[in-house]
Order: C-alpha cells, then sequence, then structure tokens
C-alpha cells in the first residue's frame, strides 16, 4: 500500500487527531467530515477502534502499511512492552527528529529536506527519511543548507523541543540525547489497541 499523499484535513478531522502537528485542521471543525456534522453519531466495533487508531498512527508519521508494520514486527523483538517499543522506533526515525527539532514544520516537509540531501548525522549527509537515529547522534543541516526559506520558517515558528532531545539554534544542530519516555510522548494514540489490531 502506497503512502497517502491525499488531504489531510480531512483525514484529521475523521480521525480526531491533527496528522500536520499543528493543530490546525481541528480548530474550526473539531469533528469528522460529513453532512451530518458534529451531530453524527456511529458506535464503532472493536476492530473499527483497533484499526482507527493503526491509521491514526500511520497516518501521523507518514508511513506506508508495509513499513509501519515492519517497524511494529522489530518492536516486537524487544525487551520490554511491545507498544511502547513501536512508539519509541517511530520517534526515532530521522524525518521524525527533523520535525520535532523544528528544522521543518511537518513531518512531509522533514521528509523533503532528509531525502534532498539537507540533513546531516553526525556531520554525514543522511538522505534516507526512515533511518533510526540513536541516543548521541547529533542531527544537523549542510552548511549551504542552513539558511533555506523553509527552514528559517520552521525555527521562528517552532517553540517546543521535548527534552529527550537538545538544539542549537545558532548551530541549527541538535542531538538525540536519549529515548522518549512513554508519557512524553502523544496521549492521543492508544498503542495497546495497535497491537491487539495486529495480533489478531
Amino acid at each position: 500500500m502506497a503512502r497517502y499523499t491525499g488531504p489531510t484535513w480531512k483525514k484529521s478531522r475523521r480521525y480526531g487527531i491533527s496528522l500536520s502537528g499543528t493543530g490546525r485542521e481541528l480548530e474550526k471543525r473539531p469533528y469528522a467530515p460529513g453532512q451530518h456534522g458534529p451531530t453524527q453519531r456511529r458506535k464503532q466495533s472493536e476492530y473499527g477502534l483497533q484499526l482507527q487508531e493503526k491509521q491514526k498512527l500511520r497516518f501521523a508519521y507518514g508511513l506506508t502499511e508495509r513499513q509501519f508494520k515492519r517497524i511494529f514486527e522489530q518492536a516486537g523483538r524487544m525487551k520490554g512492552v511491545h507498544g511502547e517499543n513501536f512508539m519509541i522506533l517511530l520517534e526515532s526515525r530521522l524525518d521524525n527528529l527533523v520535525y520535532r527539532l523544528g528544522l521543518a514544520r511537518t513531518r512531509p516537509q522533514a521528509r523533503q529536506l532528509v531525502t534532498h540531501g539537507h540533513v546531516t548525522v553526525d556531520g554525514g549527509r543522511v538522505d534516507i527519511p526512515s533511518y533510526r537515529v540513536v541516543p548521541g547522534q547529533a542531527i544537523g543541516l549542510r552548511e549551504k543548507s542552513q539558511n533555506l526559506t523553509i527552514v528559517e520558517d520552521a525555527i521562528e515558528s517552532h517553540n517546543f523541543v521535548p527534552e529527550y532531545l537538545t538544539f542549537d539554534e545558532e548551530k541549527r544542530e541538535g542531538s538525540y540525547a536519549r529515548f522518549p519516555e512513554r508519557a512524553e510522548l502523544t496521549s492521543e494514540i492508544n498503542e495497546a489497541l495497535i497491537v491487539e489490531y495486529y495480533s489478531r
């Protein structure tokens, strides 16, 4: 299944989560799209809830079904809680960390920066969005990419860097200081439902 590239605002409203990360999609109409507006009611089956949770997370990180499931399976081979490990692996993707550092306004924009060769890890260029960063590695921009308009705009509008990251705005460089704890990641996702979905 290909990566979803359609309109994200309707998807955001359908799943009740900001897929862009900006929250703007839900400001005016924080309910699912459809002619019945906020009054529509539909009781979901257990399977429907599990599927919805999976789709919310998959669309938020912008992954194909194959990529998403592969990471889920990798998380299952790690020690600890399967769902939490899964969330941490998703968070450790290079494109996501570029977004978290504020070098891009959205994950798709961060993916584009990485794909076009603007991003470095420990000083070396990495153009693979799915590259898994490990704690201690530094994430920055190539010298010629540091003053790109989209980077300047992103940094100007960004006002929060998670505690598991460090960021030096002057150097346009940050580091993945440690793995995040589950409490530091989104509370809008119930990853236990995703584990149940794939365990059917």
